[in-house]
């Protein structure tokens, strides 16, 4: 095509890698996205537990793989500068463990991103929530220029929120959620880019392939 460099990429995400002193991060792609089926389908919480807005988990389990592939296909062609979500694959040792998610909306503008996550049952209570998302954190703040980030929890989810704690992210708030037909209260949370300076881990993720995708994010 007339005025691009041979080298143009049409989807540079393709490109972008975080490491961590355990963990790689790349955004999703479609041979991680089987891997994260099957750590779906082995469990991601406990039964009688449900820390999602969206309560995808209680899926027939015949239909939760098939899931997890349309929502992420989904999400990554909706991607557009105005409006875009992440999706990093977490790896050790190559293989996927889960998902961690960043996402912002006009970011040129608000420079706010908001995080998410999970990560397969039998990979839990090993130090890799805190881990990625203080990755996804550092790219949104020292890389894209993020001032401020936001999450939440529901106040039965210990596990969420002693990760959003240890980063550094304050109380702002709570708001009321249905979930599974009753009645639940989830803990509103944000992060200051001056906050996640002082409770940030010693470690700074390495980056890779950052550059293309800059104008994708609004960046």
């Amino acid at each position: 095509m007339a005025g691009l460099p041979d080298s143009f990429d049409p989807w540079p995400l393709r490109a972008l890698r975080l490491r961590t002193p355990r963990l790689e991060l790349r955004p999703d792609d479609d041979a991680g996205l089987f891997e994260l089926a099957e750590q779906a389908r082995g469990g991601v919480h406990p039964p009688e537990q449900m820390p999602f807005d969206v309560p995808w988990t209680d899926a027939d389990p015949r239909d939760i793989g098939r899931n997890v592939l349309q929502h992420f296909w989904s999400q990554r062609a909706a991607l557009r500068p105005a409006e875009w979500s992440l999706h990093f694959l977490i790896r050790v040792g190559g293989r996927v463990i889960g998902v961690q998610s960043v996402s912002g909306t006009n970011f040129a503008v608000t420079r706010e991103v908001t995080t998410g996550s999970w990560l397969g049952i039998r990979h839990q209570r090993q130090g890799y929530g805190t881990e990625m998302r203080a990755a996804v954190l550092a790219l949104a703040f020292d890389h894209l220029g993020a001032r401020t980030a936001r999450s939440s929890a529901f106040v039965d989810n210990p596990a969420s929120l002693a990760i959003s704690h240890r980063l550094g992210y304050c109380p702002d708030g709570s708001m009321t959620a249905i979930r599974r037909g009753a009645v639940a209260e989830q803990v509103r949370l944000l992060l200051t880019w001056e906050e996640f300076q002082g409770h940030r881990p010693a470690w700074r993720p390495e980056v890779e392939g950052l550059a293309g995708c800059r104008g994708l994010l609004g960046a």
